[in-house]
């Protein structure tokens, strides 16, 4: 019985730790409120897209640039201003401006697959790069 009681409360822990949110992830967009808010647009969009709904970036293309030139004209925290940032968050605009374009002109659900991929990939950098990843 002792096993087992113990083995129910390890199961628990594990599964709560998985389910809190990343520390350092939460720390960046704490400090960097236009990355956070360019993170939401993300999230709600990217993630739909994992599961084949692209409804959700071809309704918020133009947001996503608008928040991505937030986040350029934005002044970058000086503990994540490292090398390679200026250029990650240029990458970051561009990708968004690329992306509203292509979707505006009526982009194929592959094309607007792959762009929302590499705009998503150039994000994450730029969280590695806050984190001394990169």
């Amino acid at each position: 019985m002792r096993i087992v009681i113990i083995s129910v409360i390890t199961l628990v822990l594990s599964l709560l730790a998985g389910s809190m949110p990343d520390a350092g992830a939460q720390s960046i967009m704490d400090k960097w409120t236009e990355l956070n808010t360019f993170h939401g647009v993300m999230s709600q969009t990217f993630h739909p897209m994992e599961d084949g709904n692209l409804k959700p970036i071809r309704q918020r293309s133009a947001e996503m640039y608008q928040k991505a030139i937030t986040v350029a004209k934005s002044e970058i925290p000086a503990e994540f201003n490292k090398p390679g940032m200026a250029k990650a968050v240029k990458a970051l605009k561009t990708g968004s401006k690329k992306l509203d374009a292509a979707i505006r002109k009526g982009a194929d659900d592959a094309a607007v697959t792959q762009q929302l991929t590499a705009l998503h990939d150039t994000f994450h950098t730029i969280v590695g790069i806050c984190r001394g990843e990169h």
